[in-house]
């Protein structure tokens, strides 16, 4: 079986940087924000929010759904790019 490619694409590219904009905007940093989605029953490391808001690793759908309540927002609003839904 062949290996997956693990680059990520645009709308994950997009996601990992409006990830990235509502954390500082909310004034987290990667630890605080991590430990939220913990305790919301997903465990994060800051380690792996860190490659996630690089792009260097794939959000899964269950991670996507955990920030985003972490973060006080919709799925969508980190899917589409819009910072402020």
């Amino acid at each position: 079986m062949a290996a997956r490619s693990l680059e990520i694409g645009t709308a994950g590219i997009r996601t990992a940087r409006t990830i990235e904009i509502l954390r500082t905007e909310r004034g987290l940093a990667q630890r605080q924000l991590a430990d939220r989605v913990t305790a919301l029953g997903r465990p994060m490391s800051n380690t792996m929010l860190s490659r996630i808001e690089r792009a260097q690793r794939r959000c899964d759908i269950d991670d996507l759904v955990a920030i985003a309540e972490a973060l006080h927002v919709s799925p969508l609003a980190l899917l589409d790019g819009s910072p402020r839904s």
